[in-house]
């Protein structure tokens, strides 16, 4: 078989986008990340046979598959929504270009509706306060990005009889105290912790350069990922409690991050074996989250179904897809005004994506996705989640009030 590393870069991203399978909704949000995704999967196919590895890194999107916005991430060659597999979880390698954060999102009962100004006052409090976990002070980041605290009333019609109670929110967060190097670990984002990027191995691409760890150096950060994990969710629960008072934890997930040295999720949630462990999907603040059961997924009917079967076997990729076991954390971003990317312009090292606007006459051209005007996709991701049986509604909850201060 021919090295890829003698390939021209046109034949380097025709052979990436054989290994990208997407399950999303077809808009514009879609078509950039499937575009941006061939430069990250063509950048680790070349890392992975400079390393004497099988070229075979495979990116499966959700239904939210869409752009990333932390403009490193993206920069790198990366989208979000789905799962990004280059190994097994044997093999300590770690593609840390791919930037992973613990962040995930917490569904917690009340059994009365909260008073949004009474929300707000202890929003207001937390944040002066000094909280620690394990002695680490936490950063609170109610205010910043798309985190944010929505407050639902569960639909009584979705479900003839319910167990939980009438109320619930959701907090989105991640652990941003622990990007930088502290006494627990080296830092989860290597632009952020000097530390952390002098421990990082690097190999020059034909698109760049992709940093990595391996040996030890990826078995002490895997370390340090699933304390980042643990505290990530300790962090949400504190958060929760000091908000409301007493709670009942009623689904606590990840959504962006390592699940084992070569499983990366990106805006998605893996599947346990737990059957009874339930999942968000949030989508825009006007609209009913979902609390959903994950159906172990992508089985060989539903492999076949969608026409990947031919293409994963030849490329040696089945077992990725067979494994997938995963489902979307929201409905992804909404670039409204773009219908499909037409064609990529790579000047001194960039990428600019040629756009098809709403009025064809016209076009949009930027690298840069996180500087463009987006909302939040809706209902369509739910239908697809039970079109393509990745789960199972088990509950629809009606927004009451959202804080996003």
């Amino acid at each position: 078989m021919q090295p890829i590393s003698s390939l021209s870069k046109v034949d380097l991203l025709h052979r990436a986008k054989s290994f990208y399978f997407s399950l999303g909704v077809e808009d514009g949000a879609s078509s950039l990340c499937r575009w941006n995704f061939k430069y990250g999967l063509a950048k680790i196919h070349y890392a992975q046979e400079q390393l004497g590895k099988e070229p075979n890194a495979t990116f499966i999107s959700t239904p939210d598959e869409t752009i990333s916005r932390n403009k490193i991430r993206w920069q790198n060659g990366y989208g979000y929504g789905g799962k990004l597999t280059w190994g097994d979880d044997k093999d300590p390698l770690i593609f840390i270009d791919t930037k992973p954060n613990a962040c995930g999102m917490l569904v917690g009962g009340l059994e009365t509706l909260p008073e949004p100004s009474e929300i707000i006052q202890n929003i207001n409090k937390i944040i002066q306060k000094e909280v620690f976990i394990d002695n680490i002070q936490i950063q609170w980041d109610f205010k910043k990005g798309n985190h944010f605290i929505d407050v639902f009333e569960i639909e009584k019609n979705y479900s003839e009889s319910t167990k939980y109670p009438n109320y619930m929110f959701v907090i989105h967060g991640s652990v941003p105290e622990l990007r930088q190097k502290t006494e627990k670990g080296p830092g989860l984002y290597y632009d952020k912790s000097p530390d952390l990027r002098d421990i990082c191995k690097k190999i020059e691409t034909p698109f760049g350069p992709i940093l990595y760890l391996d040996g030890t150096d990826a078995k002490e950060f895997m370390e340090f990922f699933k304390y980042a994990h643990w505290y990530a969710a300790e962090k949400r629960k504190k958060a929760a409690e000091m908000l409301f008072g007493k709670i009942e934890v009623i689904s606590n997930p990840m959504h962006q991050g390592l699940v084992t040295y070569g499983e990366l999720l990106l805006g998605s949630q893996h599947i346990t074996e737990d059957p009874k462990k339930l999942f968000p999907v949030a989508l825009r603040s006007d609209l009913p989250m979902y609390i959903v059961s994950a159906l172990p997924n992508l089985n060989s009917e539903q492999i076949m179904n969608l026409g990947f079967e031919e293409r994963a076997k030849k490329n040696n990729v089945y077992h990725h897809l067979a494994n997938f076991n995963v489902v979307p954390h929201g409905g992804g971003y909404l670039l409204s005004h773009i219908n499909r990317v037409t064609d990529v312009l790579e000047i001194d090292g960039m990428r600019y994506f040629i756009c098809e606007q709403e009025n064809e006459e016209a076009i949009t051209i930027f690298s840069d996705v996180a500087e463009t005007q987006f909302s939040y996709r809706g209902k369509k991701v739910v239908n697809k989640i039970e079109d393509l049986q990745l789960g199972k509604m088990e509950l629809k909850l009606k927004p009451k009030f959202v804080l996003k201060i």
